[in-house]
C-alpha cells in the first residue's frame, strides 16, 4: 500500500469563502509530503516533480497578503515517524520561498500524515481565522493508525478547519479511499479523486474555487406500512412529522461522476453545498438498509431533503450459558430470520448502549460460535447484532464470575535456570499463562511464559540478574493477574577451567563447574569483547567439559560461560594464544632445534629436576595426540637425550609429558626439511 500523503501535497490548505478584506488574512498552511513513495511515477513522471510544479503553479497567484505556512516531513531521515518541520510560519508574502524550498526537497523518510496535519494545525491555533486543508494523497498513513481522528481533535481543540480530499493514484486502494473520506467527512470538506497530473491540477483549481453555495438540511425518518417495503424521498419545505431513524445514519454526498462533495453522520444533517447536480445516499445501520436519489440544489429549491424508511422489525434469538469464569471461551448459539453472514454475537457489559461490541464471533451462516468471558467479573450480555447499524437483534444475560486461582513456585531459584511451577485454576482458557517478572512491574507485564493448556505445571526460566521477581498467573486477554508467588533468584555461582597458554588452531579442553541450564553455553572471544557477542560456542548441554579449536590469530583471549537468556556472562578465564609453532613450556625447560633434516640425531636438554613420578620426553608428529609417540626416553638423573628424527619430512613435536599426572610440562615444534 502506497503511504497515504502524497504524491505531491499532503495538504494543501485555502479559504473557500469569497474574497474577504485583506485584514482577515485567512490562513493557509501547505502541508508537503517528502517522504520516499514520492519517487514513485505517474506517466513516467516522478510524484515530487508533479508536486514542485503544481505547488508552484498554485502559488504563483497566491494573493500576497494572505497568511501562508509550510510544513514538511519525511525530508531529513529514513524510518522516522517524527521527522516534521514546520519550515515557514503562516505569514503573508511567503509563495515565492515555499516553491524555492519545494523544489530543493529530496524525499526519503516515512509518512506521518496525521501528525504534520496536526502539526499545521498547531501553527494555525493562535488565530481565530478559517483554514481549508486541501488534502492530496497517494495512499495510507503509514505511522498513525487513525488520521480521521486528528481531523477531529483539531477541531474540537477549536481550530476552525476544513479539509478537502483529493485521492491521488489512488484506485483500488479501499483503505486509503476510507480514511481520506473520513478527514472530509469529519472537517465538512469534499472528497474528490485524480489519476495523473492533468487530473490533480484541475481537482485543485475546483476546490479552490468558490462556487455560489446554499444551506442544505438532509433527514431521515421511520414512516408507517403507507409508504410500502422501501424507503421514499420527499422535498418538503419542513421536516415531516415522523420519527427520526434510531442508531447510526450515515450520508453519502458526490456530484453526477460520483466523486464524494460530503460525507457525515447526523441526523439531520446540514451543509453548505455549492448549488448543482448531486447523488444522495443514506444508509440506516439500524434498518440495514440504503437508498439513493439524484436531485438538484440550486438558490431557488426548497433546502430540506427527507429519506423515509418503511417499519422492519426482524425477529431473532441468542442462548448463552447463565455464568461463565473470566477469561474462558464458552459457546453461543442463535437462530433467526434475514440474518447476515457478517452479523455477529458479541458480549458487552448490561448497561453498555446498544451497538457495543467486545469479543465477537461472525455468524457465517453457522448456528453457533465462541466467545471469550471478560477479564473482569460482573452482569454482562451476549448480543446478536447486525453488522451494518449494530442495530441489537436479541440479547441474553450472562453472570462473568472471578476464577478460583492459586500458583505456586520455589521460593529462590538461580539465575537463568529453569524451574517448576504449579496452579490450580478451573474454566480458565488454555492461552491463559504463566510469566516471571520483577516485583513491583504493572499487571500485564511479561517475560519468559508458558500457556496454561490444560494442564497444571509448567516450567519458566529464571531471568538473568538476581532480585526479588513474582510469578504470576495472568489472562491472555487484557493481562489481567489472577494469582501470585514470590520468587528470590540468586546468584549463580559457576566457575571454568582450562589452559593458560594454546598454540593457534590446537584442541582447547575447557571444563566447568556450577552449570545453569542445558543451553548456557561457552565461548573464546578476544578480551574486551562486549558480553555476548561471540563467533561460535559449545552448549554445555549435562557435560561438564567440551573442546574447542583455538583461534587462529595469536592474542590475549577470554573463555566464557554465558547464560543462554540474556548472554549474560556468569565466569571467565584468560587465555592466551600462541602462534601455531610457537614453544609452549610449563616447567621443562625444553630445548629442540627449530629444524633438521629427515633421519638426522639431535639432542634434546631439558631443565626441569626429575623426581619419582613417571616422566618421558618423546617425539611426535605435530597433530599427534599429546601422550602418543613416535619415540620416547624415560627421565632419570640426565637432563638431556637424543632422537633419531623420522625420514619423512613435516612438522614434529618433542614434549615433556608427565604420565602420573596426565600433564604436558613442556612442548616444541621441530621441522624436518629436505
Amino acid at each position: 500500500m502506497k503511504s497515504l500523503v502524497t504524491a505531491g501535497l499532503a495538504a494543501l490548505t485555502f479559504s473557500l469563502a469569497a474574497p474577504t478584506l485583506a485584514q482577515e488574512r485567512p490562513n493557509t498552511i501547505l502541508v508537503l509530503d517528502a517522504s520516499g513513495s514520492m519517487w514513485g511515477q505517474i506517466d513516467g513522471v516522478n510524484k515530487i516533480t508533479i508536486a514542485r510544479e503544481v505547488v508552484a503553479d498554485i502559488l504563483s497567484d497566491f494573493p500576497a497578503d494572505q497568511n501562508l505556512g509550510f510544513v514538511t516531513y519525511g525530508h531529513r531521515e529514513r524510518g522516522q515517524c517524527t521527522d516534521i518541520e514546520t519550515v515557514v510560519a503562516p505569514v503573508p508574502g511567503t509563495a515565492n520561498e515555499i516553491t524555492r524550498i519545494v523544489h530543493e526537497l529530496n524525499p526519503r523518510g516515512m509518512t506521518p500524515m496525521t501528525d504534520a496535519v496536526i502539526a499545521a494545525g498547531q501553527a494555525l491555533r493562535h488565530t481565530e481565522q478559517a483554514a481549508t486543508v486541501i488534502l492530496v494523497s497517494d495512499g495510507i498513513e503509514t505511522c498513525n493508525p487513525d488520521p480521521c481522528a486528528a481531523a477531529r481533535a483539531l477541531e474540537a481543540a477549536g481550530v476552525d478547519f476544513t479539509a478537502h480530499v483529493i485521492g491521488f493514484d489512488v484506485r483500488g486502494e479501499a483503505e486509503a479511499l476510507m480514511q481520506m473520506q473520513c478527514i472530509a467527512e469529519e472537517t465538512g470538506g469534499r472528497f474528490l479523486t485524480a489519476d495523473n497530473a492533468r487530473e490533480l491540477t484541475e481537482a485543485l483549481r475546483e476546490v479552490t474555487a468558490a462556487p455560489a453555495s446554499g444551506i442544505f438540511t438532509f433527514s431521515a425518518s421511520l414512516g408507517g406500512a403507507e409508504i410500502g417495503d422501501a424507503p421514499v424521498w420527499d422535498r418538503l419545505s419542513t421536516a415531516p412529522d415522523l420519527p427520526l431513524l434510531a442508531g447510526e445514519v450515515i450520508w453519502e454526498i458526490s456530484d453526477t461522476g460520483f466523486n464524494m462533495v460530503r460525507t457525515g453522520t447526523a441526523n439531520p444533517l446540514t451543509a453548505d453545498l455549492p448549488f448543482g447536480d448531486y447523488i444522495v445516499t443514506v444508509h440506516s445501520m439500524a434498518q440495514d438498509d440504503l437508498s439513493q436519489t439524484e436531485i438538484r440544489l440550486a438558490s431557488d429549491s426548497a433546502r430540506n431533503v427527507h429519506a423515509i424508511f418503511p417499519h422492519l422489525v426482524p425477529t431473532a434469538q441468542v442462548f448463552a450459558p447463565a455464568q461463565a469464569v473470566v477469561g474462558s471461551a464458552f459457546s453461543v448459539t442463535w437462530e433467526g430470520e434475514d440474518l447476515h453472514p457478517r452479523d455477529y454475537v458479541t458480549i458487552v457489559p448490561a448497561v453498555a448502549e446498544d451497538g457495543a461490541y467486545g469479543d465477537y464471533d461472525r455468524l457465517e451462516d453457522q448456528a453457533e460460535g465462541h466467545l471469550r468471558a471478560p477479564t473482569e467479573p460482573g452482569l454482562y450480555e451476549v448480543r446478536l447484532q447486525r453488522d451494518s447499524g449494530d442495530r441489537v437483534l436479541a440479547r441474553t444475560s450472562i453472570e462473568v464470575l472471578d476464577a478460583e486461582v492459586t500458583v505456586s513456585a520455589p521460593e529462590q531459584v538461580v539465575v537463568g535456570s529453569a524451574f517448576p511451577v504449579t496452579w490450580q485454576a478451573e474454566g480458565l482458557h488454555p492461552r491463559d499463562y504463566i510469566t516471571i517478572v520483577p516485583l513491583g512491574a504493572e499487571d500485564g507485564a511479561y517475560t519468559d511464559y508458558d500457556r496454561i493448556g490444560d494442564n497444571r505445571d509448567g516450567e519458566l526460566r529464571a531471568p538473568a540478574e538476581p532480585g526479588l521477581y513474582e510469578v504470576r498467573l495472568q489472562l491472555d486477554r487484557g493481562g489481567r493477574v489472577l494469582a501470585r508467588a514470590p520468587v528470590e533468584v540468586s546468584e549463580g555461582e559457576v566457575s571454568i577451567g582450562g589452559p593458560d597458554r594454546v598454540r593457534a588452531e590446537a584442541d582447547v579442553a575447557i571444563s566447568w563447574t556450577g552449570a545453569i541450564h542445558p543451553r548456557d553455553y561457552i565461548s573464546i572471544v578476544p578480551i574486551g569483547t562486549p558480553d555476548g557477542e561471540q563467533s561460535g560456542y559449545r552448549r554445555v548441554g549435562i557435560a561438564e567439559r567440551t573442546t574447542f579449536t583455538a583461534p587462529t590469530e595469536p592474542g590475549a583471549y577470554e573463555i566464557r560461560y554465558h547464560l543462554e537468556r540474556g548472554d549474560r556472562v556468569m565466569a571467565r578465564r584468560p587465555i592466551e594464544v600462541l602462534a601455531a609453532d610457537a614453544p609452549m613450556d610449563n616447567g621443562a625447560g625444553l630445548v629442540v632445534p627449530a629444524t633438521a633434516k629427515p633421519g638426522e640425531i639431535i639432542t634434546v636438554s631439558w631443565t626441569v629436576e626429575a623426581d619419582d613420578t613417571d616422566q618421558r620426553v618423546a617425539l611426535a608428529r605435530a597433530d599427534a595426540p599429546d601422550f602418543t609417540w613416535i619415540s620416547a626416553h624415560r627421565v632419570g638423573d640426565e637432563n638431556k637425550a637424543e632422537f633419531k628424527l623420522p625420514i619423512e619430512p613435516g612438522q614434529y613435536e618433542v614434549r615433556f609429558l608427565d604420565l602420573q599426572s596426565r600433564n604436558v610440562l613442556g612442548r616444541a615444534i621441530i621441522t624436518i626439511v629436505e
